[in-house]
């Protein structure tokens, strides 16, 4: 599990996935969300505009776990 640390009180997953070295670029979200398990605090999630708060989990697949910090 890895912290990722962000600067506002709210991050939209889309930004999150991207700061966090998940995608490259904002553009592949779509095609994240639609190719891999992205779950945000243990419920499935497929909208890259989903806000995000300090202490969220995302996980990604089953090697990506991510904490919002």
């Amino acid at each position: 599990m890895r912290e990722v640390t962000i600067s506002d009180d709210m991050i939209r997953l889309g930004q999150f996935l991207k700061l966090a070295d998940v995608i490259e670029a904002g553009s592949d979200v779509k095609y994240l969300l639609n190719t891999e398990d992205v779950t945000v605090n243990g419920e499935p999630e497929d909208r890259r505009g989903r806000q995000l708060f300090k202490g969220d989990v995302v996980t990604v697949g089953d090697d990506v776990t991510l904490v919002v910090a």
